[in-house]
């Protein structure tokens, strides 16, 4: 019986490589999955940077080992039933107004919770073994100590696969709100509010609209002993700029929009006997 046993060992080890295969795929597809879970729950930054920022997060995921993938998985993307607090998810910068910030969590119940968060745990120590130390765990020199590695295997498949299944359903639910969240963002009440600062009441964030970001860009172009005509900037913006009316912002005039931004100083100059419109950013005290 035991000649017979050894001559299977050649079949036998084979199987065993086959099954420890299939499980390092199943595993690459896991790390895969929780890599892009992690790397896009969350984002923020200033508007023209989303992309980078974005492209910033993938690559630093990327590089991360799946224990850290998990450290970071657990508590900042599944949280014990909770749901994050505007203050908690936004970051405002006085120095860039356009600062846009988003974060999905995924909250369970504190039990689903608790056994989520030892799951992922398993899976890094499962991992761990497959890589490391499975051939000091298995006599793979063995009929018998294949046959114990295959069983080993076929459990470990099964897990990897159940726990793959969980995150890709995750992905997908937060696929959904991402979509939803898009299509929101492509409307013009959006894009009013969050782009050139008018809100649905009439009331104008100054400080986020677009008409005093082409103000402080013309400002760039025509400032001169820390003034800039606004007649210039008026007609620069006209040209660069044509969407940008002081109408849009219930304003009659530039003179008015320079008025009622508060990070804009109005000041009047006598340019060759004319009283003449000067602006400049406002320094902070």
């Amino acid at each position: 019986m035991q000649g017979q046993n050894d001559e299977n060992l050649p079949q036998l080890q084979q199987e065993v490589q086959r099954l420890l295969g299939r499980c390092m795929l199943r595993l690459q597809q896991y790390e895969q999955q929780i890599k892009i879970l992690v790397a896009h729950h969350k984002l923020s930054g200033p508007l023209h940077e989303l992309e980078r920022v974005r492209a910033r997060r993938i690559d630093g995921t990327a590089r991360k080992t799946l224990g850290s993938l998990v450290g970071e998985f657990i508590g900042s993307c599944v949280v014990a039933d909770e749901i994050r607090s505007p203050e908690d998810a936004i970051t405002d910068s006085p120095d860039a107004p356009n600062w846009f910030s988003m974060h999905m969590t995924i909250g369970l119940p504190v039990t689903d919770f608790a056994r989520a968060e030892s799951e992922l745990s398993k899976m890094v120590n499962l991992r761990n073994n497959l890589v490391h130390h499975f051939i000091d765990q298995h006599d793979i020199g063995s009929s018998d100590g294949c046959r114990g590695a295959q069983d080993a295997l076929v459990e470990a498949y099964a897990n990897i696969d159940r726990q793959l299944t969980q995150l890709q359903e995750w992905a997908q639910d937060m696929q959904n709100l991402r979509l939803a969240a898009a299509e929101t963002m492509q409307t013009q009440a959006f894009r009013d509010g969050s782009i050139n600062g008018l809100s649905s009441d009439g009331t104008v964030d100054w400080i986020a609209s677009d008409i005093v970001r082409a103000l402080q860009e013309a400002f760039q172009v025509f400032s001169d002993e820390g003034w800039a005509p606004l007649v210039a900037a008026e007609k620069w913006i006209t040209a660069q700029h044509p969407e940008q009316l002081p109408a849009k912002y219930g304003c009659q005039s530039w003179r008015q929009v320079v008025h009622n931004a508060p990070n804009l100083d109005l000041r009047y100059f006598a340019i060759d006997g004319k009283r003449s419109a000067f602006y400049r950013p406002r320094t902070r005290p």
